[in-house]
């Protein structure tokens, strides 16, 4: 099956044991744990805790390292936290599910249920946000082409970030020995290749949603080629072709161009930050936020006869796994030719893939990563036998990928949409004639959907 339009919704800081773990069989084959071991040698039962919960786990690369212990996956434990004013941190913080006795995640279950779930995605890189979106955009978060080594934690300052930083803005590199210090950080622009590149090169069209110019989140402003970052009226800005053309800000915007019969051919979304799923930052809307593109897909029509459910591909994923407990160790860290040695590959993240052709309640655990979806991207849009890529040069993530998640799409003909039903949807409306805003629905009896 070839698909005109492929979605990839991006939320944050989630494992598949975390978010799943409140019905940890709620569909044969899916893979999720109750309880793990600490560093103590103890076997800590997970316990529940509500999406919007109170503070944030470190998930910077020492994190991973102390979390993965050589493999034995104890440690979590050491993982700190960074908890909001007047938060109260439960005992083993790290130790958790997402509580859903009131349905908060519900969505996300009956996603998998109507549609697929993957038992086996990993995070491509072993770190936080800003590598884990470069990652998701261009299959690495390597400073040049040809370095081996790649941007591994978040810029320091939390003031913009990738090349509209401030000038003292900086990020630091992991090399293959895994050493953070014995290469100078640098300033958090990067350039190398990208899979807008190689979309741009076969006229095919692409938009990237995220929720500012300058987020950690926003991959493109790390990328030189596509910001070409300029000052204007006092302020660095992206002012490159690739940016005016391709990256739209906010994110809501995306629930415009799919009213507006304008989707683009392949399309980033990144949600705001009290839609994101972020420990410590969301509100708990962020499973209304994706049911509300996912819905607003499976049910638009187009004046030309365009039926968007009936040929788009949504994958729904995380960044990265933001620190919490999860039982399946990476599938295997570096390649057998040294690419990503000590960086490659990461924790387990969920993800959901959806379309007119999923099978109903398909659990697959064949391996993938952020690599795996660009090389989707590539096949479905290359000609027969054809992909477009890989990403110049051919070391980066999608170019290490076996499988191509075909499986997801095993059926000959569509499956009729079924909307997700939640408590209060996000739906965009006509503020006036210049600006667009989301309405709240905060009680939709039975259930709704926009």
């Amino acid at each position: 099956m070839r698909f005109k339009h492929v979605v990839i919704i991006i939320q944050e800081n989630r494992t598949p044991d975390n978010l799943f773990g409140s019905n940890p069989h709620f569909e044969p084959g899916v893979d999720i744990a109750t309880s793990g071991p600490n560093s103590k040698g103890e076997i800590v039962p997970l316990r529940p805790l509500p999406l919007a919960n109170c503070y944030d786990l470190n998930h910077q690369h020492i994190a991973f390292v102390n979390q993965y212990n050589q493999g034995k996956l104890d440690g979590a434990d050491k993982n700190t936290t960074n908890p909001s004013e007047g938060c109260v941190v439960p005992p083993n913080p790290q130790y958790h599910y997402v509580d859903n006795s009131k349905g908060d995640v519900q969505p996300y279950f009956d996603m998998a249920r109507q549609w697929g779930f993957a038992n086996r995605m990993f995070q491509t890189n072993q770190g936080p946000s800003y590598a884990a979106h470069l990652f998701a955009f261009s299959g690495t978060s390597a400073p040049t082409p040809e370095s081996k080594l790649f941007a591994a934690n978040n810029p320091k300052l939390t003031d913009l970030s990738g090349c509209i930083g401030p000038p003292d803005q900086t990020v630091d590199l992991i090399d293959e020995d895994g050493d953070l210090e014995r290469n100078k950080p640098i300033f958090p622009c990067l350039e190398h290749g990208t899979m807008g590149d190689l979309l741009n090169a076969a006229n095919v069209s692409w938009k990237y949603y995220a929720p500012l110019a300058g987020s950690l989140w926003n991959a493109p402003n790390a990328i030189r080629h596509v910001c070409d970052p300029k000052t204007e009226n006092g302020k660095p800005s992206c002012t490159g072709a690739d940016w005016m053309a391709h990256v739209v800000v906010p994110s809501r915007l995306v629930l415009r161009d799919i009213a507006n019969c304008n989707l683009a051919n392949v399309v980033w979304i990144n949600p705001k930050g009290t839609q994101s799923d972020h420990p410590k930052s969301n509100d708990g809307s962020g499973p209304a936020w994706v049911s509300s593109i996912v819905n607003a897909i499976g049910t638009q029509k187009c004046p030309d006869g365009e039926e968007y459910w009936k040929d788009t591909a949504i994958f729904i994923t995380w960044d990265d796994w933001g620190g919490w407990y999860d039982h399946i160790a990476p599938y295997r860290i570096g390649q057998d030719n040294g690419w990503g040695k000590a960086y490659v590959y990461g924790f387990r993240l969920p993800l959901l893939v959806i379309s007119a052709y999923t099978p109903a309640g398909y659990v697959d655990n064949s391996v993938q990563d952020y690599g795996t979806i660009l090389k989707f991207v590539e096949t479905n849009f290359g000609p027969p036998g054809k992909p477009l890529g890989p990403i110049p040069p051919g070391t980066f993530a999608d170019s290490y990928v076996d499988n191509n998640l075909k499986n997801f799409f095993a059926l000959t003909s569509p499956r009729p949409f079924q909307p997700i039903h939640v408590k209060f949807s996000l739906h965009l409306l006509v503020f006036d004639s210049m600006r667009w805003v989301f309405e709240e629905i905060s009680s939709c009896g039975a259930g709704c959907w926009f």
